[in-house]
Formats: structure tokens, sequence, C-alpha cells
């Protein structure tokens, strides 16, 4: 009897000494943070990994400043409280770039940009247009949703990435190795650009997902390396929806895009007066600083590409001038354009006139999407992936403008 409530009793020992150890396990695994795994090597990802029971995805790149093999970064902050099956991604070094790498990317940082033009997004099948393609108007000037949607396919499968006009503008180019970037460009503000249709329940604004915002956020979401983007230019009216107005303004800086002018009427500054041209360029300036201040781009998309000509005399009022006692400064202004642009690094570029191609179908005629994409395939510009350097072959040095950027030939 005794023998039995000894055995009885080491049991009941061993259970409870089981139940602490695993209670003990449970609240140490429980609280495990994540640990800093840049510039460790794979191999010891890997068994951290395993050891802590995460689901581990590698991701590749160049990088010049960390060794081959070694973590560039983790998708999970140091420091976070980690569970079983966690996903983790880690970006692992694939070493410095070199001339081999440059030349199966064909890099050259040397390349034509295309800044495309947009107007209206109408929402209606290209098949039910007049005109050719997507054009809704027989110039091209407007474009079907269901058109918009293919080119915006069209550019991603190419190879192009998105970029701000005024990352552009300031040379500041940042897509990845062997990607081109694009620049989307919309004129008027009309409210086939943003089209609000209501506010949800907690105040946000409720967007037609068939106006252009709502197309490029259906596109922000599908291909997360798209880098989707815009400059919107606007007239006094806005996007023409008085009560919604100051909120998409505000919706738009706060989620990536930019807001640019296009003068209050839409002058055309071969005609107008010097005091006109002043106050159209500055009253808007005036208008954007008094609802998103200091969030807007200083760049000017010329009415009718007017005058066309720097040397008029009222070019200088589209970049400078003074409007109810303050001064005003453009640092760009952009034409109604055929082609693409040179790159920002081109000795010919001029940010004060740059060219655009007019998003529209002409049968691969007269600068269309696919006459300016064809020409591009040969002279785009292609990334190195490194925004602070400018790649390019030999034999391109004497078009290089003085950039303050570190140069590379290959």
């Amino acid at each position: 009897m005794k023998k039995l409530k000894f055995k009885n009793i080491i049991i009941s020992l061993l259970i409870i000494a089981l139940i602490i150890i695993l209670v003990f396990t449970m609240t140490k695994n429980k609280d495990k943070k994540l640990e800093d795994l840049t510039n460790k090597t794979l191999n010891e990802v890997k068994e951290y990994a395993k050891d802590n029971k995460l689901d581990l995805d590698v991701k590749y790149e160049y990088n010049k400043k960390i060794e081959k093999d070694k973590v560039i970064s983790q998708s999970i902050e140091k420091d976070t409280i980690i569970k079983n099956d966690d996903k983790l991604t880690v970006v692992v070094s694939k070493g410095k770039l070199d001339n081999k790498v440059y030349s199966e990317y064909k890099v050259n940082e040397l390349g034509n940009v295309p800044i495309m033009m947009y107007h209206r997004i109408i929402d209606m099948k290209s098949s039910d247009t007049k005109y050719t393609g997507g054009n809704v108007d027989v110039d091209g000037y407007n474009r079907t949703s269901e058109a918009f949607r293919s080119d915006l396919e069209f550019y991603y499968k190419e190879g192009y990435r998105m970029i701000r006009l005024i990352d552009y503008v300031n040379g500041d180019i940042d897509v990845d190795l062997g990607k081109s970037p694009i620049v989307l460009t919309f004129d008027d503000g009309d409210e086939s650009n943003f089209k609000v249709i209501g506010k949800n329940s907690d105040g946000s604004l409720k967007i037609d997902p068939n106006c252009a915002v709502g197309i490029l956020e259906e596109f922000k979401n599908k291909y997360k390396d798209f880098n989707v983007t815009a400059t919107f230019f606007v007239m006094d009216g806005l996007f023409g929806q008085d009560e919604y107005n100051e909120d998409i303004l505000k919706w738009l800086v706060n989620h990536g895009y930019d807001i640019g002018n296009h003068t209050k009427t839409h002058v055309n500054f071969k005609t107008a007066t010097s005091s006109s041209s002043q106050e159209e360029v500055g009253y808007i300036y005036e208008k954007l600083e008094s609802i998103i201040p200091g969030k807007y781009v200083n760049i000017i998309a010329l009415p009718y590409g007017s005058p066309g000509d720097k040397s008029h005399p009222n070019f200088k009022y589209a970049l400078n001038g003074t409007y109810n006692g303050k001064e005003y400064n453009s640092i760009s202004a952009l034409r109604v354009g055929w082609m693409s642009e040179v790159s920002p690094f081109n000795k010919n570029f001029d940010k004060t006139f740059l060219k655009r191609i007019r998003a529209y179908d002409n049968n691969g005629k007269e600068f269309d999407i696919k006459m300016s994409f064809d020409n591009l395939k040969e002279t785009k510009y292609i990334s190195d992936g490194d925004k602070d350097t400018v790649v390019i072959p030999k034999g391109k040095e004497e078009n290089l403008n003085d950039t303050k950027k570190e140069v590379i030939t290959y």
C-alpha cells in the first residue's frame, strides 16, 4: 500500500513538472521577439526560421553596400513578437552590380522617358466609340476606361514603372534594375479623373471604380511594384465637385499623387495680356496654397500647349510672375507635345519646356501610343536600380550633363 502511494506521488510530481515545463515553454515562445537579421548570412536566417517555425520567403537584389548572400532587409520588424508560421520575407544581397550585369539588362540612364498626357477618362467600352481604338473624341484627348486599363497593363508588361513627375524633373529616378520610368499626367481636373459617389460611414470618400483614380488604385493593388502615381493639373473648378473638391485634393496628396497648375480658366497665353497671364497662373497657386499648403507641385501644364515657343513674351509668366502682391515660381512647364522626353541627365534636358505623349490611338501613326513606344524600344531609359548613380554605356559620355551623381560607364 505504501509503495502504491509513493508511486502515485512520483507520477503526480512528474505530471506537475511536465505541466510547468509546458507552460514555461509556451510562455517563452509566446513572448519571443524577432531578431535583427540584417547582415546575417542566408544560411543563418534559414536556421533561425526553422528553429522559430517561421515561413521563410527569400528575395534577391543587387546591393553595393551589403556583401553577397547577406540579408539587406526583413519584412517583420525587429522586436516584433513572433508566432509559429509567421510569414517572414528577407531580401538577400546579390552583391555589387558590375559591367556584366549592366550589359545583361542594357542599362542606359541617358535614355528617353515617356510623359503621358491624359484628359478625361470616360466609362464606356472602346467598341462603343465612333473613333479609333479607345479614343472618345476625334483627336483622342479623351480615353475610355477600358482603354485606360489596357494602357496600364501595356506599360507594366513592357517593363515601365511609374515615377512622380516632380522626381523626374529633379533627376530622382528610383525604379528597379532593368525597369524604365514612366510619368502619368492628367489635364483639366475633370470629374472623370476623380469621381466621388458619396462618403463611407467613417467619412472617407467613395471613389467611382471606373474614374481615373479608381482605376489607378485598382492597379496599385494589382501590381504592388508598379509604384502607381500621377500628377493632376487643375483649374479654378478643381474636379468639378464643389461638395468634395477640397477633400479630393487632400486625399490625392495623402495617397501618393500630385497636384499642379493648369491656369484659372485654361488661358491661351498667345492672346492673353501680361497681367491676365500672371493672374491665370498666380490664382491657382494661391488657391492650392489655401487648401493644401506646401503639398502641391510648382509645375504648370500649358493649356493648348501655348504659347508653344519659349521666345513668346508671355511664356515667362508661366514660370514667374506676381499675383495679389505675391511672387510665384514654376520650376517646370509641360507642353501638349507629341513624343518622349530626354533623360534628366541629358545635356539637352530643359525642365522648363517638357514634351508629352498624347495617350491616344492612331493606328501606329503620328506619335500615338503604339508609335511612341515602338520608338522607345531602342532608346528608353533603363535603370540600374540605384537612384544615386547614373549608369551609361561607353560612348555616350558627351551627352551627359553636369550631374552631381556618381557616373558609371561600362
